[in-house]
């Protein structure tokens, strides 16, 4: 099973680690990703201000190279605002022939055309319905025990098409996080907004928002987060949102598919988890655990011998 992949600017950049350790285990589950070549900026949350039509050609285009290049796949798109943005050029096309047709016309100098058939999808989506939990499972071969998990969804992924799971309690990351052997948190944050762009224009509403996530996931040894802008906001404004808080206590805020790489043998050099601005002794304590019950030495040693997978030794020989 292969999916045509759509990483987006973030997952290139300030994202990098989640774009990596995304790769790394559809390796390890023997799942391919096939990037658009040509792919281009999806207009993030800016485009739509200045031009509506813009902001629904520019992904627009995106499908259609998917669409041309990897015929009858599923788009697979990590970052939930690319997700969010590809999706809603699906979802309004497919209600609007008069729309179609402008946006069609947009992408039309390129030989592009909008495929009503494809299917955008998230990560969770497909980790959740395509290979379900036992199959994550069967790969794990470093289980996460002991460890205690936030998962955390955001906004853009589940809203305002929730196509994959319920946007008031959403659940979809909890039986990933239960086959990688780790305890999920119980919690009432897990859908809440992490303030999004308004960290750049009423920065003190955003670090509220980012406060109340913090001191709720404050029993959990770290948050697992799907989207780029929701990764850097609890982390990067981590110490603001925190400073003069009654819970001032530091989380580590990591990628989900970092998680599952390390509980799939990889070392934390290899999900650059160095990249994470948020990881606490906590969370370092917790993985030192997990690697000397596997009897592959310290969780801070990038040298040590990771076992691998039947998958990636297949795939490495080819």
């Amino acid at each position: 099973m292969s999916y045509a992949y759509y990483p987006g600017c973030s997952l290139t950049e300030s994202a990098l680690e989640y774009d990596v350790s995304t790769r790394l285990v559809f390796e390890r589950l023997c799942l391919g990703l096939n990037e658009i070549d040509g792919w281009t900026c999806c207009g993030a949350g800016a485009v739509d201000a200045v031009s509506g039509l813009l902001a629904l050609a520019l992904p627009a285009r995106n499908l259609g190279l998917a669409a041309k290049q990897y015929p009858g796949k599923d788009m697979l798109v990590p970052c939930s605002a690319c997700y969010l943005n590809h999706l809603r050029v699906q979802e309004e096309t497919r209600k609007d022939r008069k729309l179609a047709a402008r946006v069609n016309q947009t992408i039309a100098g390129e030989n592009l055309t909008l495929d009503p058939a494809i299917r955008v999808r998230h990560l969770l989506d497909v980790l959740v319905n395509d290979v379900g939990g036992e199959r994550i499972a069967q790969a794990v071969l470093m289980p996460l025990e002991g460890l205690t998990v936030a998962p955390y969804y955001g906004c853009q992924a589940l809203r305002p098409y929730p196509v994959f799971d319920n946007p008031e309690r959403p659940a979809s990351m909890n039986g990933i996080l239960a086959a990688l052997g780790a305890t999920v948190l119980d919690w009432d944050k897990a859908a809440v907004c992490c303030g999004a762009s308004l960290m750049a224009t009423h920065q003190d509403t955003a670090l509220r928002d980012v406060a109340g996530i913090l001191g709720a996931a404050a029993e959990a040894d770290c948050v697992a987060t799907v989207c780029p802008l929701c990764q850097m906001n609890l982390e990067a404004y981590q110490k603001q949102a925190l400073r003069g808080s009654e819970r001032a206590q530091a989380v580590a805020i990591v990628y989900l598919p970092q998680l599952m790489g390390l509980a799939m043998g990889l070392s934390p050099a290899d999900v650059l988890l160095s990249k994470n601005l948020a990881l606490t002794d906590r969370l370092s304590a917790a993985l030192d655990r997990q690697s000397r019950q596997a009897n592959i030495g310290s969780f801070r040693s990038d040298n040590h011998n990771r076992r691998v997978s039947p998958c990636s030794r297949t795939s490495s020989s080819r």
